[in-house]
């Protein structure tokens, strides 16, 4: 079920919500907490119904080896093994086990059948959920051990299939808080308005831009050689598409959860604003980047051990980033590309502070941190493109394109701007003037308008959470992750924004006519 579905906004959302705001304000803690867990469950079903039972397993197991961790025995860390092997197993089993196969049948010349397992939705956002619930429970770290309220820490609907990470300490707390009334209508409020601004994003914005991303993928896919600007075009549209979906989504979850007075963690916050590719960690999937540091870089040493070592520590961390992403070649590929650039983030920044180097006066500093951003951007538009295509044939054929190395075609029109002895020394150089788009993919007429519009937006456009910063919507405050200026644009519950809200439904609804609404892309993960 998706969030941006008829079926889910008007049927499965207004009965989940008014059925549990009722129990709660007749006092009945428990029941409400029942039936969110059980609509979370059916919300998780309506996908594909046999996979419950391995929700549920997975909660059953993973609670069980917490409350066993508890006890004071000389077999603690084997259990926790036993935990980590059983978690990161059914992940292993669901979402590699085709990729291994095939690529033994590749490099070993076996036949083993590939058996095309059908990956269940959340598996691995879950895994990871359960895996710090387990590790924290070893370190002895106070968590709640209420059976309900962990399985509805696993299940809550609007974090379960595509993030944000949550934590069990920010989360099962906050379903043993006392219910207030005088608060209601403002959750609803605040949750409906931002919920609109995600939906919006989806399906206007990101559905929007997908209309010049997904024929280049595919024209690339089928051994199509793309013009220099179509691939440019291509990859950038995806960067966008990227963008806007996942912020969407982000932005609906949130929203969700506050209309039940839940506040979930920020996941977003505008990471094509970074001067550099760890502040681009520091807003894109926040939740990840606190689990991989958390659970995966500080045990292997951080920073602790040198600098050498951190930069291997990133390497594995990044790498293991991608595998968790995807199960094929170009997720690895892209994950140890973020690997390198933080490692080499990371080692300018001890040169620059080993050598006294420093940036001095405002117009340095201003063109400098215009540089940076910019030569972030590019680094994460060449690494999307190993995220977005489906093999590495694909990935090269498009980077080959971007970079030159198939020509650059130019419009024909300028040909009667040049002599015949100037086109001819233009050609000796790959220069040619068949046209720019000339394979015809897409509009790219308007592509071109959508991608500058959009593009702009990252850049100067403040992040719904600025806006909505009078009622704090995240679970933690977003100047912690990002040092944004502050915004001149400000949400109040009153008429003028009551009006927006209803504008974004209105553009947003407007979609389904048009087209089927598409999958968030994290949900693929």
């Amino acid at each position: 079920m998706l969030f941006n579905s008829v079926v889910f906004i008007f049927f499965f959302l207004p009965v989940t919500l008014c059925i549990y705001l009722w129990l709660r304000t007749h006092d009945r803690y428990r029941s409400a907490l029942v039936w969110l867990v059980l609509a979370s469950l059916f919300f998780y079903g309506w996908w594909n119904p046999q996979y419950v039972l391995l929700m549920v397993l997975s909660i059953a197991v993973n609670y069980s080896i917490g409350m066993l961790l508890d006890k004071h025995s000389s077999y603690r860390f084997f259990t926790l093994c036993i935990g980590v092997l059983f978690n990161l197993g059914l992940l292993a089993y669901y979402k590699y086990t085709d990729f291994v196969l095939d690529a033994l049948n590749t490099y070993t010349g076996s036949h083993w059948d590939l058996p095309h397992i059908v990956l269940p939705l959340a598996i691995s956002f879950v895994t990871f959920q359960q895996i710090a619930y387990i590790v924290d429970a070893y370190r002895r770290k106070d968590r709640a051990k209420d059976v309900l309220r962990y399985c509805l820490f696993v299940t809550f609907f609007p974090q379960l299939i595509a993030g944000p990470i949550v934590h069990h300490n920010e989360m099962i707390p906050q379903f043993g808080h006392r219910f207030l009334r005088r608060t209601l209508w403002i959750n609803i409020a605040v949750g409906l308005s931002v919920f609109a601004m995600g939906l919006f994003k989806k399906m206007v914005l990101a559905d929007g831009v997908a209309l010049y991303a997904t024929p280049v993928f595919d024209a690339a896919g089928h051994g199509y050689v793309l013009t220099f600007f179509e691939a440019w075009a291509g990859a950038l549209a995806y960067t966008l598409q990227i963008y806007f979906d996942f912020s969407g989504y982000c932005d609906m979850a949130i929203g969700l959860a506050r209309m039940f007075g839940i506040q979930i963690p920020i996941n977003f916050a505008s990471p094509y604003k970074a001067n550099n590719i760890i502040d681009f960690w520091r807003r894109w999937h926040i939740t990840l980047s606190r689990f991989l540091r958390d659970y995966l870089y500080f045990p292997l040493g951080g920073s602790r051990k040198g600098n050498v070592r951190r930069y291997i520590n990133v390497l594995i961390v990044m790498f293991l980033g991608g595998i968790w992403h995807g199960a094929g070649w170009t997720f690895i590929v892209w994950g140890l590309l973020h690997g390198t650039y933080l490692a080499i983030n990371h080692a300018l920044r001890d040169v620059l502070a080993w050598s006294g180097i420093k940036f001095t006066g405002r117009w340095t500093i201003y063109m400098a941190s215009i540089a940076s951003r910019c030569l972030t951007l590019l680094a994460v538009v060449v690494a999307w493109v190993f995220f977005r295509a489906e093999d590495m044939e694909t990935a090269q054929s498009i980077l080959e394109s971007m970079f030159g190395m198939h020509g650059v075609s130019l419009l024909g029109s300028l040909q009667g701007l040049l002599s015949a002895q100037q086109i001819a020394w233009l050609e000796t150089y790959g220069i040619s003037f068949s046209g720019m788009f000339y394979n015809g993919l897409a509009n790219f007429n308007v592509g071109i308008i959508w991608i500058v519009v959009l593009m702009i937006c990252t850049q100067i456009l403040p992040n719904t959470q600025t806006i909505m910063r009078k009622y704090k919507t995240g679970l933690s405050d977003i100047s912690k992750h990002v040092k944004d200026k502050p915004s001149f644009i400000g949400w109040r519950i009153n008429m003028l924004s009551g009006i927006v809200v209803g504008i974004l439904f209105f553009f947003s609804f407007s979609k389904w006519f048009a087209a089927t609404p598409s999958e968030f892309i994290y949900f693929n993960f």
